[in-house]
C-alpha cells in the first residue's frame, strides 16, 4: 500500500488541534465564505456510516470553518448512484469532495471530472482511484493481521492446524483485499483455510447464506474458527451456526465495534471486533478536506503517503486500529466513549455484563 510513515496518534492529535485553531481564526479570508464540502458514504448496510461517520464529519467541519456546509448523499451501494451523486455535487460546484468509494475503478471517471472542475477529492476509508488529492484511513494490514491474531487466540489448542472458514468483504472494495491480506499473514501456516468467500455489499444477509454452504459443505465439527472480515458479515455467520443448531459456537470475528456485535461479545457468540476510532479518521478528513477546498496545502495535516493503482504519493493519514474481546470493552470502547455502560448492558445483558466485568 506504498510507503507508510506513521508518526503517531499523539503527533496527529497535535497536528489536528493546531488545524483546528488555525481554522477559528483564518475565518474570512478571500473566498472563504459559502464553501461547500460534499460527503458521499457507501451504503447504509454497514452502521457506521450514518451513525458515526456522516455526523462527525458534519460537526468537524462546521468547529474548522463557520461558514462551510455539507451536502451529504448515500450510494447505498450502488457504483451507479454515486457517479450520479459525485456528478450532481460536481454541477453545483463545491468546494471540495469527501469520497468513501464503493467501486474505486468504476468512480475513477468522476475523480477525473471533479479535478477537470478544480474540485479536489480525499479518499475516505477506502482507496479511490484517479487524481485524489488526501486519503484518509485505517491501516487495512493491521486490521487483518488483529482480527487473525485474535481468531488463533480464540481457537486456542485447535489453532495449530485447525480449520478456518474467510468470510472476505466486497470484492469491490479496496479494503476487503487489503484486510483479506492481513489475516492471512496471521494465519499462514498455522491454520488450514477451508473455504474462502466474498460478501457481496459486506450484507448479513449474504454472509449467512455462505456461512449455512459451508456448514452443509464442510460438518459444523470441521469449523474451527470464522474470519469474518467486519461485524455485519459476524452477524451473518453467527446466525447461521445457530440456525445450524452448532454449539458450542466456533470464535468469530468482526470490524467496526457496532453495538450489537459488542453485545454479541459481551454474550459470548462473536469472539472479537476490530475498535476503530472513528472520530481520529473524520477530524482528519475534514481538516483535509478543508484545507483544500481554502486552496491550502496539507502537508502538514499527512503522516504518509500511499500509491494506488493510477497515482503516486498521495498525501495520506493511516491510523491504528485496536482489537477488542469480552476482557477489554471496559478500557476501550467504554473508556473511550464510544459506549455507556447502559448502552451495551441493557437489563438482559446485566448478568453476561457482570460476569465480563462490565459493572458500573
Amino acid at each position: 500500500m506504498g510507503r507508510l510513515g506513521l508518526r503517531g496518534a499523539a503527533g496527529l492529535l497535535a497536528v489536528l488541534l493546531a488545524v483546528s485553531l488555525a481554522g477559528c481564526t483564518d475565518s474570512g479570508g478571500e473566498g472563504e465564505g459559502g464553501l461547500t464540502i460534499g460527503l458521499l458514504l457507501p451504503s447504509r448496510a454497514v452502521p457506521r456510516w450514518e451513525k458515526s461517520d456522516k455526523p462527525l464529519i458534519e460537526k468537524r467541519v462546521k468547529e474548522l470553518c463557520g461558514d462551510c456546509s455539507v451536502v451529504y448523499a448515500n450510494a447505498e451501494n450502488d457504483a451507479a448512484s454515486q457517479r450520479q451523486q459525485m456528478t450532481s455535487m460536481i454541477t453545483r460546484g463545491v468546494s471540495a469532495l469527501i469520497l468513501d468509494v464503493v467501486d474505486p475503478k468504476a468512480l475513477r471517471s468522476s475523480v477525473r471530472a471533479a479535478q477537470r472542475e478544480g474540485i479536489p477529492v480525499v479518499a475516505y476509508d477506502r482507496l479511490a482511484e484517479g487524481p485524489i488529492s488526501g486519503f484518509v484511513s485505517f491501516d487495512g494490514a493491521q486490521v487483518g493481521m488483529l482480527q487473525g491474531r485474535a481468531l488463533m487466540k480464540g481457537m486456542g489448542a485447535r489453532a495449530d492446524g485447525g480449520g478456518v472458514v474467510m468470510m472476505n468483504g466486497d470484492p469491490s472494495s479496496p479494503n476487503a483485499a487489503w484486510y483479506e491480506g492481513g489475516a492471512r499473514a496471521a494465519l499462514r501456516d498455522e491454520v488450514r483455510i477451508l473455504k474462502s468467500y466474498d460478501t457481496l455489499g459486506w450484507r448479513t444477509e449474504n454472509a449467512h447464506d455462505h456461512m449455512s454452504a459451508a456448514i452443509s459443505d464442510l460438518g459444523p465439527s470441521r469449523i474451527d474458527g470464522v474470519l469474518a472480515a467486519n461485524d455485519s458479515i459476524a452477524a451473518g455467520v453467527i446466525s447461521a451456526l445457530k440456525s445450524a443448531r452448532v454449539s458450542p459456537l466456533p470464535p468469530v470475528t468482526g470490524q467496526d465495534a457496532d453495538l450489537d456485535a459488542v453485545q454479541r461479545i459481551v454474550k459470548g457468540e462473536q469472539y472479537m471486533t476490530v475498535y476503530k476510532p472513528f472520530r481520529l479518521e473524520t477530524e482528519a478528513a475534514a481538516a483535509m478536506a478543508v484545507a483544500l477546498a481554502r486552496g491550502n496545502d496539507i502537508d502538514a495535516l499527512v503522516t504518509t503517503r500511499v500509491d494506488s493503482p493510477t497515482t503516486e504519493d498521495v498525501p495520506a493519514v493511516l491510523l491504528t486500529p485496536t482489537a477488542v474481546t469480552r476482557e477489554t470493552i471496559g478500557r476501550t470502547l467504554v473508556r473511550n466513549g464510544v459506549y455507556t455502560l447502559d448502552q451495551i448492558c441493557t437489563p438482559k445483558l446485566r448478568p453476561a455484563c457482570d460476569r465480563a466485568g462490565l459493572t458500573r
